[in-house]
């Protein structure tokens, strides 16, 4: 399994949808950044702000991320893990 390390604060947590397919989400405000070693098949995408990862029981949580989307693409790809 391979990891890739970043400093992260949780910004949204995705729990599903209503019985109208409405997202239920939580925003989170006030963390502060940590250190976290992600296993990289968690990641469903990476923004500029945001990285998206899968969690336990069907939830996908928003992490916001220290640095730019360069860098983390940057990282990726030296680990072979981007297709350009």
């Amino acid at each position: 399994m391979k990891f890739i390390s970043l400093r992260v604060r949780n910004a949204l947590v995705m729990h599903g949808y209503t019985s109208d397919n409405k997202e239920v989400v939580d925003e989170v405000t006030g963390e502060a950044f940590v250190d976290k070693l992600i296993a990289v098949e968690r990641i469903q995408s990476v923004s500029e702000k945001y990285i998206l990862v899968s969690s336990s029981h069907g939830r996908v949580l928003y992490w916001e991320y220290e640095g730019d989307l360069a860098s983390v693409t940057a990282r990726l790809a030296g680990a072979g893990l981007v297709v350009a």
